[in-house]
């Protein structure tokens, strides 16, 4: 099958052929029709410490997809071939504390396809027959290819309980994007955004937010504290990874607020925890994935509620045979969300 592969211990990736793989007993194969780039696929690229230090060199990338069963293994009792599924990417033995109180999302035996073990950059995948979600007939393949990072703006917004509040979005990358959408249908009384890009802040406000600043002057701070009670926003949803911008956020939101931190940060930071949050007597959040599978649901309803803006956030398809050209679109910013056709 045709897979990309990293190849090697240094940027980018390579298409090579792969042995179509085979179903262990309790796993489902899955004929892959689209995948979704995302930010770990670009840390993967260009071979940064993170990746370096994760990423086994010869894996199969990508953990963003849609498909059909093509096989079940032998003791598979839930699905059957030829249904359109996406799945979860966060793989666990459903065994530890975590797994078994409601949070296997956090498990401590977790590994990611696409990272730990390979992924979905190919014609064929596959994963345990807990993780697969079946994909409602009203969800369109490139909406479904990128239900994972869709499932992150969608846990970090019902975290931090965003209806009826203001809510500020620091950074409107793709997960950020995406949470404007999701806060706006989830009740979310205003929205405000930052982000240095504007075409990203243009997005933004065409999402629902009400005002998009350029975090690069600080004053924004003090209109955004002053047009909510002169005290500031009740929710913070930290998506940049930036941090000048987590401490902006913290400036911007009131005392007693909530901050919903998913982005992250290239290494160890500076940060005035005294004054931005003890004193402050915030509420702080760290958001990892989705939930399984309450998330899954969560995004279902909302997708089918039509609430959801996707259109103008996956901006690319190309074929799998251009990935070069579909990173590059990522990596540059011209593209934000890109999506690769696969079969």
């Amino acid at each position: 099958m045709r897979s990309l592969i990293k190849h090697h211990a240094g940027p980018e990736l390579q298409l090579t052929d792969r042995p179509k793989p085979k179903p262990g007993p309790r796993e489902v194969l899955i004929r892959v029709k689209k995948v979704g780039i995302c930010g770990t696929d670009r840390h993967i690229w260009e071979w940064d410490a993170w990746a370096a230090g994760r990423i086994p060199v010869g894996i199969i990338t990508g953990h963003e997809f849609v498909g059909i069963i093509e096989e079940v293994g032998s003791a598979v009792t839930n699905y059957k071939p030829g249904l359109r599924v996406s799945a979860e990417g966060h793989i666990t033995a459903w065994k530890d504390f975590n797994s078994r109180t409601g949070n296997a999302h956090i498990a401590s035996d977790t590994k990611i396809i696409g990272i730990d073990r390979d992924g979905c950059f190919a014609e064929y995948v596959c994963v345990p027959e807990e993780n697969v979600w079946p994909v409602h007939a009203s969800i369109p393949d490139k909406v479904a290819a990128v239900l994972d990072p869709l499932g992150n703006a969608v846990h970090t917004v019902m975290a931090a309980n965003v209806s009826a509040k203001s809510v500020l979005v620091t950074g409107t990358g793709i997960i950020g994007l995406m949470s404007i959408t999701v806060a706006k249908a989830a009740g979310a009384s205003r929205i405000f955004a930052t982000d240095i890009d504007p075409r990203r802040r243009a997005l933004a406000k065409k999402l629902g937010a009400v005002e998009a600043f350029d975090p690069r002057d600080n004053a924004w701070i003090n209109q955004v504290r002053k047009d909510c009670r002169g005290e500031g926003v009740d929710v913070l949803l930290e998506m940049s990874g930036a941090e000048p911008a987590l401490a902006q956020g913290f400036e911007a939101l009131r005392n007693g607020g909530t901050a919903a931190l998913l982005g992250l940060f290239k290494g160890p930071i500076k940060f005035d925890i005294n004054k931005l949050v003890i004193f402050k007597g915030c509420t702080v959040l760290g958001i990892n994935g989705r939930k399984m599978f309450e998330t899954w649901y969560q995004m279902e309803e909302l997708l089918l509620s039509g609430r959801l803006e996707l259109e103008d956030i996956i901006t690319h398809e190309v074929p799998l045979e251009d990935f070069k050209k579909g990173h590059g679109l990522m990596i540059s910013g011209e593209g934000i969300k890109v999506v690769m056709s696969v079969g």
